[in-house]
């Protein structure tokens, strides 16, 4: 009887440790939604890095947002609810000083591909930028043109879009 008790302890334990599954914790190098990075070019010589001064990007409702001084290169998030995720981009935004500020309406649509990575981790989220309108700028203050170098936004390791100012 003593030995179809130890017996029956083993199995129960058995399975519930075959049941158990590793910690649910997102380990640091999973990958996640990807942010896009744009780098800044001299308009007058296009092949030319140029570094932005005073650079604010914040969506039109918020009056708070990202400030960038002295880079040539920068990363910002769309939105993962959307298709579109429209920003302000003004130059010398991040200063004290609001009367030099000129501000660029940019727009980006694109599509979304969401992919379950854990239940640690949760979704993360791919953009494709669309090819006749990934990116709208519907007046110039200071951006003269852009070019969209990678329509697929999958990882931060490479430039999705150049602007020339």
């Amino acid at each position: 009887m003593k030995k179809y008790i130890i017996t029956s302890l083993v199995i129960v334990l058995a399975v519930s440790f075959w049941n158990c599954e590793k910690d649910d914790i997102c380990a640091q190098e999973t990958p996640t939604t990807p942010r896009l990075i744009i780098e800044f070019y001299d308009a007058a010589n296009p092949t030319e890095l140029k570094n932005v001064t005073n650079l604010g990007i914040a969506e039109p409702t918020f009056e708070t947002g990202y400030a960038f001084n002295a880079v040539s290169s920068i990363t910002i998030p769309l939105r993962t609810n959307q298709d579109t995720t429209t920003l302000n981009f003004v130059l010398n935004g991040s200063d004290e000083d609001a009367t030099n500020d000129l501000t660029d309406v940019v727009t980006f649509n694109y599509s979304r591909i969401e992919t379950y990575i854990s239940r640690a981790c949760g979704y993360k989220t791919t953009f494709i930028l669309n090819d006749t309108d990934g990116l709208v700028i519907p007046t110039s203050n200071w951006i003269s043109s852009y070019e969209i170098v990678q329509t697929n936004i999958n990882n931060e390791d490479e430039t999705h879009v150049k602007i020339y100012f």
